[in-house]
């Protein structure tokens, strides 16, 4: 048979379900892997998926970009949260998770061969999603504490550029952008006449004071701002797949084209869960997210024993910490050897585009804080282990 290539050759294997086969073959590893939240959706949430049931019709198909009343309901919560006001410029489309809104937008706003910038370290899942595309990703160096470079990011430009992608508060580092950072890519962007894709799954996860920032709210922004949303972190969504974009209305045709084709309408018996946990009570978050914060500063006391070792760059949102480990040792081949040595899994800094020195991310939102205490202290005692016998 004569032999082919597909695209998807040129696209990396998901990191977590890889990570997952090397856990199993070691049942007592505790892992500082996938980032989800150890907390589950509020009640509010059941409530209304008992109502999904109770309507007839539920089972059919309903509208490609999502049930009125959730419509509605993300229409107060963007204005109120995020100071995003939806109008006739502005559409508002629910996906099966922000993975997927991403998908959405790389297929609408691009054609093969073109270009999106990418800031390093990326999230992985957008770097693979503009591979399969059979788009380019262009990558640009963040700097030593993972910001933006607006001006790296303006050389980068090209005549092939379709959009610039920023993810705040970020996924892999922690980093939360600056309003003015945020700003000064949103003009770009407008000068170029290209996109600004803004991933804000994490937009409730930040600390000690840090403001999160929606591109959205920009004056004069929604013509070129694609905004990602996402239930999965913040409401303990992760496997209801509920997410949601915020679009300028002239790629609305293109974006219900993508999203009719890969999946008709999103799941309505989820929908009307994220219908509920969109009106849970305030203390849901607060309580939960500042448990989380508590995790968090656990695990920065915890992680001060490797100063010297690593270097780790202020976090100040999402759930994760990014160790650039100053050993010349292969950064899968250092999560291995922490997982079978160790007994602790994390995700190596190669996955999302850190190929210049040996990068670990640690996720701590998916454990209790027993257990992350547990997990934080197995990976500094195994870093120190083997990087000492080095």
């Amino acid at each position: 048979m004569k032999s082919f290539f597909s695209r998807m050759e040129a696209v990396q294997s998901p990191i977590i379900p890889v990570v997952g086969e090397l856990i199993k073959s070691c049942p007592e590893t505790i892992s500082l892997g996938q980032g989800v939240v150890s907390y589950s959706p509020p009640p509010e949430a059941m409530n209304f998926v008992s109502k999904f049931f109770t309507k007839s019709g539920n089972n059919l198909y309903k509208a490609v970009e999502g049930i009125p009343p959730l419509i509605t309901t993300l229409t107060t919560k963007l204005q109120t949260f995020n100071q995003i006001e939806i109008r006739q410029e502005n559409s508002i489309i629910v996906t099966a998770g922000s993975n997927m809104a991403f998908m959405n937008a790389i297929l609408a706003i691009t054609s093969p061969g073109d270009e999106i910038i990418l800031n390093t370290p990326y999230y992985f899942n957008h770097e693979m999603a503009i591979s399969m595309a059979g788009c380019r990703p262009i990558l640009v160096k963040t700097d030593d504490n993972y910001q933006l470079r607006p001006r790296a990011i303006t050389n980068a430009i090209t005549p092939k550029t379709r959009a610039v992608v920023t993810i705040s508060p970020n996924n892999p580092t922690g980093a939360v952008y600056p309003q003015t950072a945020l700003q000064q890519v949103n003009q770009i962007c407008s000068d170029r006449n290209i996109y600004h894709i803004s991933d804000e799954a994490y937009e409730y996860f930040t600390y000690n004071g840090v403001k999160h920032t929606s591109p959205g709210a920009f004056p004069n922004s929604s013509q070129h701002t694609i905004s990602l949303y996402s239930l999965s972190k913040a409401y303990g969504f992760a496997s209801w797949r509920i997410g949601y974009m915020v679009i300028p209305r002239k790629l609305l045709a293109s974006v219900q084209k993508v999203q009719d084709t890969i999946l008709i309408c999103p799941p309505v018996i989820s929908q009307y869960g994220a219908l509920g946990a969109l009106q849970a009570q305030p203390n849901y978050l607060q309580d939960n997210i500042g448990a989380l914060a508590q995790v968090r500063e656990m695990v920065m006391e915890l992680l001060k024993p490797l100063q010297g070792l690593c270097t780790i760059a202020p976090a100040d949102g999402a759930f994760y910490f990014f160790l650039k480990v100053h050993t010349p040792m292969d950064a899968f081949e250092l999560v291995k050897k922490l997982i079978y040595e160790h007994q602790v899994a994390v995700i190596p800094g190669t996955t999302f585009g850190m190929n210049d020195g040996c990068y670990l991310r640690v996720a701590y939102g998916a454990l209790q804080k027993d257990t992350a205490k547990e997990g934080i202290e197995r990976l500094v005692k195994g870093l120190q282990a083997i990087i000492s016998n080095k």
